[in-house]
């Protein structure tokens, strides 16, 4: 059996963690499973993200996604492993109003350097705003000091 499959049976610690980035998104966990690699994000787009027009500014959709992504490959690392997005594509299907939002993540392949994970964004009502494609370089942790 793979790395990436032993022992998941309770949540990483790696999705423990709160980044500040993650906490200016107001991200929140609401669903993760480490086996079949999907897990579901909430964030809150505040006011601040709002671009000229009163909707959701795509950077920040962006980074909901990463985020998003980001975590789908983090679910199933042990901890002196990490993943960090070497390349990220995005598509904006509708503007996004303000307020909550919900990301879906699923990881497409994994193997002991990579992985490629897709994810979408909904709105309140459930309507998908933006997607994305991501690719992400597994490396070794390096400790915080």
């Amino acid at each position: 059996m793979p790395w990436c499959c032993l022992g998941a049976t309770k949540m990483s610690d790696h999705l423990k963690e709160m980044p500040p980035a993650a906490q200016l998104l107001g991200r929140e966990i609401v669903s993760v499973d480490p086996h079949s690699g999907e897990v579901k994000l909430r964030f809150t787009a505040k006011s601040e993200f709002a671009n000229r027009h009163g909707t959701v500014q795509g950077g920040m959709l962006a980074a909901m996604l990463d985020s998003a992504t980001g975590n789908a490959v983090m679910a199933s690392l042990p901890s002196h492993l990490t993943a960090v997005t070497t390349r990220l594509d995005t598509s904006f299907l509708k503007p996004a109003a303000l307020g909550a939002m919900i990301a879906t993540a699923r990881l497409v392949h994994q193997d002991a350097r990579s992985a490629a994970v897709t994810a979408e964004l909904t709105d309140s009502e459930g309507q998908i705003v933006a997607t994305a494609r991501a690719e992400l370089r597994v490396r070794e942790r390096k400790n915080r000091s």
